[in-house]
Order: structure tokens, then C-alpha cells, then sequence
């Protein structure tokens, strides 16, 4: 058997619906394993040729192919119409299978024919692929089965009704059940299977709401909540998607995780928002690509290593072309804001086709100073002053102290945050006094922001519940704890099992940072993810070991809620607990609720 046969052979191609990271088009991925070199080279030819065979063969002659190469593998990606991207998936599936089927058979067959050479795919082999159902297919029934599927997709009338709303500069949302004409308060959606004909649309009262994408390892949710609370003090409704919820105004229209394409249509679907600000995950555009266009700006708060592998995604340069995915979502004439205080992206900031916003902590930092030097935009820390300047005059001057979520500047990744929010706010023309308003009201408890940063006193004890989960994270955090006075520190760890030995001891290590007095482990029987119980928290003891922390000052808990209590047993006044919170952060917030409503104080029993 040869090298190449040893290649893996997915069925797990996607839909893309939007602008990814292979290219600005839409269609159809997948991630393959692939040799390195020559060997790998020529697969990828005969998979190309495959593919292009089908498209020509389907009469889908204006569509093309493109892969992403990565360590060990690559992503393969076959562009389509709109309503063909399920198709889209098969003819990538199938032409890797006849790919491989022909490098088994190559040595005797000679060169693979040209791409898009219907007749030499025919010829080439009895066997094309194996089709889904496991069933060995000439090249002309693979055909006939991708036909008959394309038919059954085929929506003419929402090809024309795209067609014409890309004339007249309307925006337009496709999924598998809606299409939208314009956005928020100036949109109107149908059902996919019963669209109207264009000369039956009101044009004239579709077209966009002016709207912001926010991405980032760290900050996303913080900087779109207080976003969100920016704009509602300017008079607007603006809707908003996390990973936590879809708001609209001040009503939570739904729970759950929607930083995908769908929180994004969903929010822009509804005629209630004026304007509109996305948390944009990484993991929805690797998995479906962005699902809109036209943002008058984007943010990348950071960009740190975390999930890697998925999706072929490996180190910071990988990291970097994730996140900067999000630049191919504003319109020509918009912005997108980078850290400057971040190397990761400020080495990736070439890959920006658009104009830059650099904000930062350390106006010396080179690419802010650059930034200044020229009279460009910028948002920045100075002194004790948050300011950003845009066409070489200022337009923002805050007190840090007037911005509740910073705790008066020692929550420094949230001073970042706020700079983004003010950067972005001025993008979407609100005023100096409402962004001041804005970021005043927003407290930072739990009503405000769940889970970042929410600060309880209860009898003398300070306690922080933070949702960080990745180093980068923990590491602002602890910085943060550092700076907060106490006569003593604990901080509650764990980690969910899919994460890799090396991660969890970097987590670990920046957890340690605060120079804790105590350290709780908690275990995450729901978060194990082909772990076994037990086996993070002990890693997790052995890299706190490892750096020198006495294994009397560690403890276990069997839980996320048991090593809060643990925690709260443990302290006394003048305490700060820093409690890392996942799996039960909602039971979490509701007991030291219930504890500081009742007055409690360190030594009364927890409950």
C-alpha cells in the first residue's frame, strides 16, 4: 500500500456561509490528514481534478476549488451557489475518496487527468468513490446521485432574489429556513421556500443598521456587553449576541451560546435594532465562516493560542489567520481595532486589508507610537485617562475611575476592554458623554457582565467569580488579584479535559501569578471530555508542586460549588478569593447571593 493511502478519508465536510479562512467565498470544508512534500502535493491535484470533474459535470462551471495547508494536514474547500452548499459538501467528500482511490491505483494508470476533464474522470477507473451509503460508484452514478441531490436544493428564486438585492446594495441573510432583506429595523424576512419575486419587493424601505464585530481570546463578551450598555445610553436599541445570550435593548431574547453566524442573523433579523454589536467566536467562523458583511468595524481584543488542533488550527501565526477572519467581514470604508500591546497582533497586522485603530495600554508600545507619530486613530491608556483620538483630534477623555469594570485601573484587561468599547462606540457616531454614560452605568456585577470579573463583599472577604478558562486569561486575572489589597489570597483552579497536558500546566502556572496562600482543586465530572475522574486535578496539583506551592496549602473538592464552600470555610476578613467558575457558575452566583443578603460573615457555616 502506498504512503498516500494511509491519508484519512472524513465525512465531515461543512457548509460555508461566509467569508473563512480559506477564502472570501462560499461553499463547502473539510480538514484531511496529508503528507508533507511531494506526496502530499499530488494528492491535492488529484483532489483538485476530482472536484472539478463533478462541478463541470453538475453544470456548476463558475465554482473553483482552494485548500489550506497546516501541519500534518489541510482544509479542502469547493466553492457553490447559495443553494447548493449541501451539494457542495458531497462533491468534496466524493472527490477526496476518488482522490485517494486513485493514488491506490496511480502507479498503473499514469498522470491523473486535467482538472475538470469529465471524460478521463469516467474513464480513469471502474471505481470513482464510495458513496455515502458505503456503495461503490462509478464517476457517472456519483454524478447522478450529486444531481439528483442538487435538484432537490435548487432554489431559483432565492439565487434572483439575492441577485437583485446585490444590485441595489441591500443586504441580504440566507440560511436553510429565512431570507432577509436589509437589516434590524429596516428588514424584512421571508421564508426560504416561498420568496417573493424582486418587482414585488419595497425596496426602498430596505438597507442596513450601522453594526460592529468583536472577536478575540480574551474580552469578547466584556467588551459587547458594555458595548451594548454604550448604546443604550445613547438612546439606540441595539441588539447583541455573546456567548451567553441575544439581547435586544435591555431584554434577553434568548440563553445560550450564539457568537456563531446564527446569534449574528438572528440579531440583525429583528425589526426592534437600530444598531447591533456581535461577540464573533472563533470556532463559528473556522466551523461556517462569518455570517455577515458590511460592519462599519471589528475588533480583535487579543489573539493567545487556545483549542488548538480544531480545524487545523496550530500556534499564533494559526491563531492569527482565525481571528483575522473577522477583517474580511467590514466594508471598505470601515475599521478594524488591534492591540498594540498584544506581539501576536501586531506581527499579523500586514493581513488587514483595511484601515487600523490601534489601541493599547503603553502609548510607547512601537505600533501605537507609530500610530500617534502619523495623526492616526487610536484609543489608549494615559495616565489614569482612557483617550481616543480619530482624524488627529480627541474625541474621548475618561477617568479610568469613572468605569466601574476597571476597579479603579487594576483590572487592567478590562481598562483594554473599555478602550474597545469606546473605539468601537465612536465608530458607530455616539457621543463623547453618552460613551461616558454608558461605561459609568456598567457596573460589572453579575446583573451586568455574568461571570467577569463579578466582585461580592461578604463580612470582609472579597471574592471575584471569573469565567477565564485558558492562560491568557488567568494570567490578566491573577495580574488583577495582585493589585487587589488583602492579607491573603486563594484561588480556586480546574480546567475542562480537552485540553491538552501543556495547557493545563500554562493555566496553572498563570494562576500562580496572584502568589496564592491556598489553592482549591476542583473537579469537572461534566467537563472530563475522555478524561478520567481524577486526572486533571491531579495535574493540576503536580504543576502547582512543580512551582514551589507546599502541598499543604492545596486541597481538593469533588466539585465546582464544593470548592467555593471550601473557599468561603477557609477565610477570614481582609480575604480575597478568586474563584474560577465554569460548569456551575449560575449555582455559584446564587450562593454568594444568598450569603451576602443574609450577612454573612467568615466563621458562620456556608450552607
Amino acid at each position: 500500500m502506498s504512503e498516500l493511502s494511509q491519508t484519512s478519508a472524513p465525512r465531515d465536510s461543512r457548509r460555508l456561509t461566509g467569508p473563512n479562512i480559506v477564502w472570501d467565498r462560499i461553499g463547502a470544508c473539510m480538514e484531511v490528514d496529508l503528507p508533507e512534500g511531494r506526496a502530499g502535493e499530488a494528492l491535492l491535484a488529484r483532489w483538485d481534478a476530482a472536484a472539478h470533474a463533478l462541478l463541470v459535470a453538475l453544470d456548476l462551471r463558475g465554482e473553483c476549488t482552494a485548500h489550506r495547508r497546516f501541519a500534518g494536514g489541510a482544509s479542502l474547500a469547493v466553492s457553490a451557489p447559495r443553494d447548493a452548499l449541501y451539494v457542495a459538501t458531497e462533491i468534496d467528500e466524493a472527490a477526496w475518496d476518488a482522490a485517494q482511490r486513485a493514488v491506490d491505483g496511480g502507479a498503473a494508470r499514469g498522470d491523473h487527468a486535467a482538472a475538470g476533464d469529465v471524460d478521463a474522470a469516467r474513464d480513469a477507473s471502474p471505481v470513482f468513490c464510495v458513496g455515502p451509503d458505503g456503495v461503490a460508484e462509478t464517476f457517472d452514478a456519483t454524478v447522478a446521485r450529486l444531481r439528483a441531490a442538487r435538484e432537490a436544493e435548487r432554489n431559483d428564486a432565492l439565487r434572483v432574489l439575492e441577485d437583485a438585492a446585490r444590485a441595489r446594495g441591500v443586504p441580504c441573510l440566507a440560511d436553510d429556513d429565512e431570507l432577509s432583506l436589509g437589516l434590524g429595523v429596516h428588514s424584512v424576512t421571508f421564508p426560504a421556500r416561498a420568496l417573493p419575486a424582486p418587482d414585488a419587493v419595497a425596496w426602498d424601505a430596505l438597507r442596513a443598521v450601522p453594526f460592529v464585530l468583536v472577536t478575540g481570546t480574551n474580552g469578547k463578551t466584556t467588551t459587547v456587553r458594555s458595548l451594548g450598555a454604550i448604546l443604550r445610553a445613547a438612546g439606540r436599541t441595539p441588539g447583541f449576541c455573546s456567548t451567553d445570550a441575544i439581547h435586544v435593548g435591555d431584554e434577553v431574547v434568548e440563553r445560550g451560546d450564539w457568537s456563531g453566524p446564527g446569534g449574528a442573523r438572528r440579531v440583525l433579523r429583528d425589526r426592534r435594532v437600530d444598531c447591533a454589536v456581535l461577540e464573533t467566536a472563533r470556532g463559528g467562523m473556522l466551523r461556517r465562516g462569518l455570517g455577515v458583511t458590511g460592519a462599519c468595524a471589528a475588533a480583535v481584543t487579543n489573539i493567545a493560542r487556545d483549542h488548538e488542533g480544531e480545524y487545523g488550527i496550530f500556534g499564533e501565526q494559526g491563531m492569527a489567520e482565525a481571528k483575522l477572519v473577522i477583517a474580511r467581514g467590514v466594508r471598505e470604508d470601515g475599521c478594524v481595532v488591534l492591540n498594540a500591546d498584544d506581539p501576536v497582533s501586531v506581527a499579523h497586522a500586514a493581513r488587514v486589508e483595511r484601515e487600523l485603530l490601534w489601541f493599547g495600554l503603553d502609548r510607547r508600545a512601537p505600533a501605537l507610537a507609530a500610530q500617534l507619530a502619523r495623526g492616526g486613530d487610536a484609543a489608549f491608556l494615559d495616565g489614569d485617562v482612557l483617550r481616543l483620538l480619530r482624524d488627529g483630534s480627541e474625541r474621548v477623555a475618561l477617568p479610568v475611575r469613572d468605569v466601574p469594570i476597571t476597579l479603579d485601573g487594576a483590572a487592567r484587561h478590562n481598562v483594554a476592554n473599555a478602550l474597545v468599547a469606546i473605539a468601537l462606540a465612536d465608530r458607530m457616531d455616539v457621543d463623547a458623554d453618552a460613551i461616558a454614560r454608558g461605561l459609568s452605568a456598567f457596573s460589572g456585577t453579575d446583573a451586568d457582565n455574568p461571570g467577569r470579573l463579578n466582585r461580592f463583599e461578604l463580612g470582609g472577604v472579597t471574592a471575584l467569580v471569573d469565567f477565564a478558562h485558558n492562560p491568557h486569561g488567568v494570567a490578566a486575572l491573577a495580574e488583577t488579584a495582585r493589585h487587589v489589597p488583602a492579607e491573603r489570597r486563594l484561588v480556586v483552579l480546574g480546567q475542562a479535559g480537552d485540553r491538552d497536558d501543556a495547557s493545563i500546566r500554562a493555566l496553572v502556572a498563570a494562576a500562580l501569578r496572584m502568589e496564592p496562600d491556598r489553592v482549591v482543586i476542583k473537579e469537572m465530572l461534566a467537563d472530563l471530555r475522555g478524561r478520567r475522574p481524577g486526572e486533571v486535578p491531579a495535574l493540576v496539583e503536580d504543576e502547582c508542586v512543580t512551582r514551589g506551592l507546599p502541598r499543604e496549602r492545596i486541597e481538593h473538592a469533588p466539585s465546582e460549588l464544593d470548592a467555593v464552600r471550601q473557599a468561603l470555610a477557609w477565610s477570614r476578613p481582609g480575604d480575597l478569593l478568586l474563584l474560577l467558575s465554569h460548569a456551575q457558575r449560575g449555582e455559584v452566583l446564587a450562593l454568594l447571593h444568598a450569603l451576602e443578603a443574609r450577612g454573612w460573615r467568615p466563621g458562620d457555616a456556608v450552607g
